[in-house]
C-alpha cells in the first residue's frame, strides 16, 4: 500500500505542475464538463449513494451522520452550482496583488501561484469531493482525496467523473485522485509524503483532525471543532433573535457552523427564553441551561462545566445568561473555538464592538451562524474552515489555495 500511495503523490506532483501552468479558459471548461456530466451521471451517483447509505444504517451510525452521507437532489445539484460558480469566478493563478518600486529604480511585486498538491483528508460527505476538486482545479493545484469509509462508492463514482472529465479537457487525470481503499494504514502513509504534498487539509471531527495533525509531516490547515455561540443583546428585535436561533442550532446540527451555546443578555431573558425554548423544544431540542436559565425554562437539565466546551453535533443546545456584552465576549473567549459567532443587536455600537473583540473566523451581527460557509459567503465552495489563522483563517476558497512568490524587474542594477 506505501508504494501504492507514494506513486500516487509522484503522479500528483507532475499533474500539479502541468495544472499550475494550464489557461484560465481550460480550467473553466473542465469545471464546465464536470458540471454536465455530474447532471448526466445523476443515476449511477444517486445507486452509488444508496449503497452507502444502506451501509451506514446497518452500521448503526448517527442520523446526523447519515444526513452529512446522502446525496439528495438539493447536494447535487448545489455541487453542481459550485462547479460552475467556481468556473465563474476570477482566476487567481498570475494574479500581481501588489507592486512598489525601490530607491534604485528596481520594481518588487507580488504574484499568485498555486501551492502544488494538496492532500484531502475527510468524513462523511461525498460532496467534499467535488467542492475540492473544483478549488483545487481552478488554483491550478492537483489534490490527493482520501474520503471516509462510509462514503467510498459515492466518492469512487464521483472522482472517476472529475477524472474523466479532466482527461476529455486535455488537463491531467492525475490533478484529482482518491485514495482507492478504506485501510487506516493508507492515511498514514498518504501523511508521511511531504517530499510530494505540500498541504493537508483534514475535514471531519475532532478526533480526525487531531489524528491528522498528529502524523502529518507538511503543513495543515485545520478546524478542532465549531463550538459556535449566538448572543441575545438587551437591544435584540427578539423574534428575530428566535428565528435565528432556530435556524443556526435546527436546520443542520449535525454540522460544524451550527450553534451550540445560546448566550442572552439578562434584560431579553425573561421575555426571550420561554418563547425561543419554546420553539426549539417544538423541533425536538434538549436545553441545557445556568441557574438563571433554569429559572425561566421549566424542565430545563442543568449545564455542567463540560456543557460550554461541547460541539454536540445534535439537537442539543446550552444556554447561559449573562449581565451584560462584556461577560458574554469572556464566555466566547473563554470556552469557544474560533469558529462562528453571532449577535443579535438593533444598537450599532454594541454591535460594532462585538465585531471588533470576537477573535473568530466570522463574526456576524443579525444573521445565522449557518452562513459560515464558503458557497454562502460567495466563495463559490470552499475546501474547508480553517482556525489556525497561518495563511488563511475561515472559509478557505481560491485565494486561500494559493500563495504569492515575489517578482521583479530592472534595468540591469546591481548590488552594491
Amino acid at each position: 500500500m506505501r508504494d501504492q500511495i507514494t506513486e500516487m503523490g509522484r503522479r500528483a506532483r507532475e499533474a500539479a505542475h502541468l495544472m499550475a501552468k494550464a489557461d484560465r479558459d481550460r480550467k473553466v471548461r473542465a469545471l464546465e464538463n464536470m458540471a454536465s456530466a455530474l447532471e448526466r451521471d445523476s443515476t449511477s451517483i444517486a445507486e452509488a449513494n444508496r449503497r452507502d447509505v444502506e451501509d451506514a444504517r446497518t452500521k448503526g451510525l448517527s442520523a446526523a451522520k447519515i444526513d452529512r452521507l446522502i446525496i439528495g437532489e438539493k447536494v447535487l445539484g448545489e455541487m453542481v452550482a459550485g462547479l460552475r460558480e467556481v468556473g465563474a469566478l476570477s482566476d487567481p493563478v498570475g494574479e500581481v496583488t501588489k507592486m512598489w518600486t525601490r530607491p534604485n529604480g528596481l520594481r518588487v511585486g507580488r504574484m499568485r501561484i498555486p501551492l502544488g498538491v494538496i492532500g484531502i483528508v475527510y468524513e462523511s460527505r461525498p460532496n467534499v469531493t467535488v467542492d475540492a476538486a473544483a478549488l483545487c482545479i481552478k488554483a491550478g493545484n492537483a489534490v490527493i482525496l482520501r474520503g471516509g469509509s462510509e462514503a467510498f462508492h459515492s466518492n469512487t463514482r464521483l472522482a472517476r467523473i472529475l477524472r474523466e472529465s479532466l482527461k476529455e479537457t486535455g488537463l491531467p487525470e492525475d490533478g484529482v485522485q482518491l485514495v482507492p481503499t478504506t485501510d487506516r494504514q493508507a492515511v498514514l502513509d498518504l501523511l508521511g509524503l511531504e517530499e510530494y504534498i505540500d498541504v493537508m487539509i483534514p475535514r471531519g471531527g475532532e478526533d480526525l483532525i487531531r489524528f491528522v495533525t498528529q502524523h502529518a509531516r507538511m503543513p495543515v490547515l485545520k478546524h478542532y471543532k465549531g463550538v459556535c455561540h449566538v448572543f441575545v443583546d438587551e437591544d435584540a428585535d427578539l423574534q428575530m433573535a428566535t428565528n435565528i436561533c432556530l435556524n443556526a442550532k435546527v436546520q443542520r446540527p449535525g454540522v460544524c457552523n451550527a450553534m451550540e451555546t445560546l448566550l442572552v443578555h439578562e434584560k431579553a431573558a425573561p421575555r426571550f427564553l420561554p418563547a425561543v425554548a419554546e420553539a426549539l423544544r417544538k423541533e425536538g431540542v434538549e436545553l441545557r441551561g445556568c441557574a438563571k436559565t433554569r429559572a425561566f425554562i421549566p424542565n430545563c437539565i442543568e449545564a455542567t462545566e463540560e456543557d460550554w466546551f461541547a460541539e454536540y453535533l445534535d439537537l442539543i443546545l446550552a444556554v447561559r445568561v449573562v449581565p451584560d456584552m462584556e461577560e458574554a465576549i469572556h464566555h466566547i473567549t473563554t470556552y469557544g473555538s474560533h469558529h462562528t459567532e453571532a449577535i443579535v443587536t438593533e444598537n450599532y455600537a454594541r454591535a460594532h464592538r462585538f465585531i471588533q473583540e470576537v477573535q473568530s473566523s466570522l463574526v456576524l451581527v443579525n444573521a445565522s451562524t449557518r452562513f459560515n460557509d464558503g458557497f454562502q459567503l460567495g466563495l463559490g465552495a470552499e475546501i474547508g474552515i480553517s482556525t489556525s489563522r497561518l495563511h488563511a483563517f475561515g472559509p478557505m476558497g481560491l485565494e486561500e489555495l494559493t500563495t504569492t512568490k515575489f517578482i521583479a524587474f530592472g534595468t540591469g542594477q546591481l548590488r552594491s
